[in-house]
Order: structure tokens, then sequence, then C-alpha cells
């Protein structure tokens, strides 16, 4: 809790079947300002909307903390606290072992392109790199600036005729040469998860690691680094009703392995503080601590009593629930539609995507039908979305890419009906 302010809480479900228990959207609603106004937001993938926590936590520390760190001065001492105490939520928010693995900076394109500095010097000529076709760019660029130490840049693509990253493909990619293997939890495009844990076993019975971007999986599911498997986990905090930030954790014995990209006394035993030249940004570290809070909030108003971990987990799930409900209502809509193709797995009901979904309409470029859309204050988006590998593989570019409805918990059925309605107007 926030020193000298009292957060908006959930008031508690007395239903005792977590699995049956709907969320209050009401409730839901009310813990996001942006709500409150007349558009019916349905770009939640580009940025979801700000929790108030999080926003009176980021205001309360500019307000009140702002010293500089590591002073002897009591001031200093309480704010180098209360960023140690954001640290440390962020590190139970995503399951990591130990708090200084988790890493902190401004995006997760910077993140990943501090990491991969991190990691030239260790390349070595003939070193092999697999990257997907099915990123956001922010997981292969920096991957591919290590071909200028002589690493071999692979790619895994997505099957054109399932739009899946099969397996079997990936076997055919995996030798002893690879040292990285980078891909993404859940496309920000097609919106299917992947089986992440399943690849890293794969990857390492070979001897390499696995990079996992998971940007447009965090909003949906609870993140587990450790069930991940993988070695490097990656995502943003904008994308789950937080500040502009992001989070890269890395296992501890990897990061420590690191060179320092902070000033030359910064050794390379100094975790995180290494890899977070400058440092953090105290007060957007501070403010999501209101993330996790507003989760345990969630699952304790539907009845869970237990770890906060579980708590979150209960939110999740019912974020879940509710989110296919809104997927499929959408999706059978568009099945119906002769002339839409959609881009991704076509039902929801299989628990295998998450509500982010992309298509195109024959014969119409996808600005038409956003366009058509802005016009009553429905917020949906055209483009590539930084996945333009991807769009291009499919042919999708000559359409101006896919439009894209990306839904989050706080959508209501109403607002995808209202939707439909408006699409009915402009889809053949």
């Amino acid at each position: 809790m926030v020193e000298g302010m009292t957060p908006s809480t959930l008031p508690p479900n007395p239903s005792p079947s977590l699995t049956s228990v709907a969320l209050n959207l009401d409730h839901i609603r009310a813990e996001f300002p942006a709500l409150q106004g007349e558009c019916v937001y349905l770009d939640n993938a580009g940025g979801s909307l700000v929790l108030r926590r999080v926003a009176d936590r980021v205001r309360d520390y500019l307000l009140t903390s702002s010293v500089q760190l590591g002073a002897s001065y009591s001031q200093s001492q309480d704010a180098g606290a209360r960023v140690l105490a954001a640290r440390r939520s962020v590190a139970t928010l995503i399951n990591a072992a130990h708090d200084d693995e988790v890493v902190m900076g401004g995006a997760t394109t910077a993140l990943m392109f501090q990491l991969t500095s991190a990691l030239l010097l260790g390349i070595r000529p003939g070193d092999e790199i697999i990257v997907t076709n099915s990123d956001h760019e922010s997981n292969i660029g920096g991957w591919a600036r290590l071909q200028s130490a002589g690493a071999v840049l692979k790619f895994w693509n997505v099957n054109p005729a399932t739009l899946a990253l099969e397996l079997p493909d990936l076997e055919r990619l995996l030798s002893p040469r690879v040292v990285w293997v980078a891909m993404t939890h859940a496309s920000n495009i097609l919106g299917t998860v992947n089986p992440v844990a399943e690849v890293a076993e794969r990857v390492h019975a070979v001897g390499g690691r696995l990079c996992v971007d998971a940007v447009a999986y965090a909003p949906h599911r609870l993140v587990d680094v450790q069930a991940s498997g993988a070695d490097l986990y990656v995502f943003s905090f904008y994308k789950v009703f937080g500040p502009h930030y992001a989070v890269l954790w890395g296992r501890r014995e990897l990061l420590l392995a690191l060179p320092s990209l902070n000033h030359y006394f910064i050794g390379p035993e100094v975790l995180p503080y290494k890899l977070q030249p400058g440092n953090v940004n105290y007060e957007l570290s501070y403010g999501c601590i209101g993330i996790s809070d507003y989760l345990q909030a969630v699952g304790a108003s539907l009845g869970c009593s237990g770890s906060a971990r579980q708590q979150m987990q209960a939110a999740f799930d019912a974020f879940e629930r509710h989110e296919d409900q809104l997927a499929e209502q959408l999706l059978s809509y568009l099945r119906g539609k002769a002339g839409v193709r959609i881009i991704g797995l076509d039902s929801a009901a299989s628990g295998g995507r998450v509500p982010t979904v992309s298509f195109t309409v024959a014969g119409m470029m996808s600005e038409t039908v956003v366009r058509h859309l802005d016009r009553f204050n429905i917020g949906i988006r055209f483009g590539d979305f930084y996945a333009k590998r991807l769009v291009d593989a499919l042919g999708l570019q000559a359409q101006g890419g896919v439009v894209r409805v990306s839904m989050a918990h706080y959508n209501t059925a109403a607002e995808i009906g209202r939707l439909i309605q408006h699409l009915d107007e402009v889809l053949p």
C-alpha cells in the first residue's frame, strides 16, 4: 500500500467456487480511469490502459521520494527501500527465484538491444542463433546484430498452412552449434500461445539457451519464468496495465557471466545494476507494485485467500475465461463472413490463443475497416505491428497488413457487440 493513501480495493465475492465466479466488471473497470470515457478501447495489444493504483504510486514517489539513492540520510534510505520493494514485487509477479535476476528498463526493445550487446563478446564465428518469423522485431533485431561477430542467423518460420510454429521444423534447425533460440510466448498478430516449455527442452538438449518475448502473453496469463523453461524472459509493463517500462529476467548464473554494461567500476558481479546503465527509473519501478496489488485484490475478490501468487493466478484464470468468451463472440461473427480471413486460430474454445484477433477482408484495404470504426469511437488498428516479417511472409502487406482487435479483461460483451454492429456496416 502507498504510504499516506488508501487505494481502492475490490469487494470480496462470497462465492466459494473460483472456477465459476465471474469478474465484477463494474469494479474492474473502476480501477482504470481511462475507461470512464466514451471510447471502446480494443487496441490493448498496443498498450493496455493504466491502473489508477499504478498512477497513484508514480505520483506519490515523485512528490515524496524523488531524491538520489545511496545516501545515508533517511529520505534517501526510504526511497531506496521503495525501489527495492518494487524489484521484489516484480520478482513475485514473474516467479523469479532471486530478485536480483530482475533487470528493468525503458522498453522490451531497449532491453533486448542491451542484452545482445552484452552477449556480443561471447559470440564465436559459426555460432548459430535461431529466431522466428512470427516475432515482434524486438526479439529479432538484436539477435541479428550478433552476425557482426560471426553468428549465423537461422529462421524458424511459421507453417503458412497451419499458421503455427511446428516443432518438427525446429528439430531440423537444431544442432550442437545452436547457442540461442529466440521466440515469442504469444504472437501479437496470430494470438497463438506457443509451447515454450517444450521448446526449452529441445533447445537445452543440444546445449542451447532460450529467450522468450512475452509482451503479447503477459497481459493474459500469469507469467512463471521458472515453469517456462526459458533462460531469458522479457515483456513490457505498459502492456500489463502499468507504466511505459519493461522487465528482462535471466537465470542468475547466466546474468553473472555477462560483462557489465555500466561504468568501468561496476563489476560483473553487481546484479542487476551492471545491466541497468544509469539505473532504473525509480518512480516507474515503484508504480509497478500497483500491478501486483491489483491482481492480488482481484484474486481475493474471487474468494482466493492463498499466497500472493495464488491470488494472482486466480485473477488470471478469471481473466482467461472472460477473454475467451469475448474472443469467441468476435471470432464467431468473423467465421460467418465469407470475405474475411482470420489470421490465426479461428476459435477460442481450445484455450490455445489470447484475445488478439487479426483478420483481412477480401478486396479491401485493412485501413478502410479501421477508419470506418474510428467514426464510432471504437479503437482498433491496422498494420504489421512490428511483426513485419510475418506479415510479409503471409503476403498481407498489399492490404496494408491486418485489422487487429485486441481485447483485455476489462472489455465487455456489450463493447464487442458494438464493434460487431459497426463491422457489419463495412464487411461484405
